[in-house]
């Protein structure tokens, strides 16, 4: 495992990624179909992989199988460094959290609590406590009802040593830069918004050079060229990709709720792997949007893979 200053060195060398999670025809964990699927994308240069993060649809999976996910992935990934989501209450985001680390997790993204908003002062301690559980490296993620303000996660800074980076699913992106000039290089900072790279170039500005891809599943060449194009200002590359695919992707994203994680499955399915459905309460896209996923995948140049 990687030691907190060397997780937060290379979760900002590169892209980042989210395997989903394969599940077999009774929703059970297909632990062979996963392994497959992580070594598959180690081969394209991620600089890290989260395993049971949000698209490894984190929120359906019971606390004894994400560390079930963390060993599969740590087997499959070669020298890719691991991050398991941990997250729910603080007792059980602890639970998770020890548990990720003994199966070999490098690090961990800590997700937003169950359900509860809470005040800045109960945010800090569920965060430190997790920090303090652990002797991995913590990215917290701020979205939803878990939005630390630039003070609190400066305190948590100086306070917890292995808390080492930041990612935003919020979207304010004076907040970003309000966190980025105040903690500087103390962090590693990530964007984290659903199909990131429609925001990427305004985070590029306010500091955010690094982000999880959630196409990069089905995608992975097309996801890194795009990243690459970013990295050296290649606007007219930028440009095309985002017209060519982003748009019409995000446009068949945006049709029913759940699909953020639902369309990156059915990604896999166009290319002929089959990662399983989704698990309830989430629905998968229906055969005519499949087919119109098929057809934005075609037009970009994406070939068929060998099915499993």
């Amino acid at each position: 495992m990687m030691n907190p200053i060397e997780l937060k060195k290379a979760v900002g060398s590169g892209l980042l990624s989210f395997p989903v999670t394969h599940f077999d025809d009774q929703l059970k964990f297909d632990e062979a179909k996963y392994r497959r699927h992580v070594e598959w994308l180690s081969g394209y240069d991620a600089a890290a992989l989260f395993a049971a993060g949000g698209t490894g649809e984190f929120f359906s999976l019971n606390p004894a199988e994400i560390p079930q996910v963390v060993r599969a992935a740590k087997a499959s990934a070669g020298k890719t460094p691991i991050i398991s989501g941990t997250g729910y209450g603080t007792s059980l985001a602890i639970e998770i959290a020890v548990a990720a680390e003994k199966a070999g997790a490098d690090g961990l993204l800590l997700l937003p609590p169950y359900l509860m908003f809470a005040e800045q002062a109960g945010l800090i301690a569920h965060v430190k406590a997790v920090c303090q559980s652990v002797g991995i490296g913590v990215i917290v993620y701020n979205r939803d009802n878990a939005i630390l303000s630039a003070d609190s996660i400066a305190r948590l800074a100086e306070e917890c040593p292995n808390l080492i980076g930041f990612k935003d699913g919020v979207g304010d992106v004076d907040k970003v830069i309000e966190i980025t000039t105040l903690l500087g290089d103390r962090l590693v900072y990530v964007g984290g918004m659903p199909t990131h790279e429609v925001y990427a170039q305004a985070y590029f500005a306010a500091g955010v050079t690094t982000y999880s891809s959630a196409v990069f599943n089905f995608v992975p060449a097309l996801a890194q060229r795009f990243y690459g194009a970013l990295r050296t200002g290649d606007q007219a590359t930028v440009d095309e990709i985002l017209k060519g695919f982003f748009f019409p992707f995000v446009a068949l994203r945006n049709r029913k709720k759940g699909y953020a994680v639902s369309i990156i499955k059915a990604g896999l399915r166009v290319l002929g792997q089959n990662p399983g459905p989704v698990r309830p309460p989430l629905t998968d896209l229906t055969q005519d949007e499949l087919a119109l996923l098929e057809k934005i995948v075609q037009a970009n140049g994406v070939t068929r893979i060998a099915a499993e």
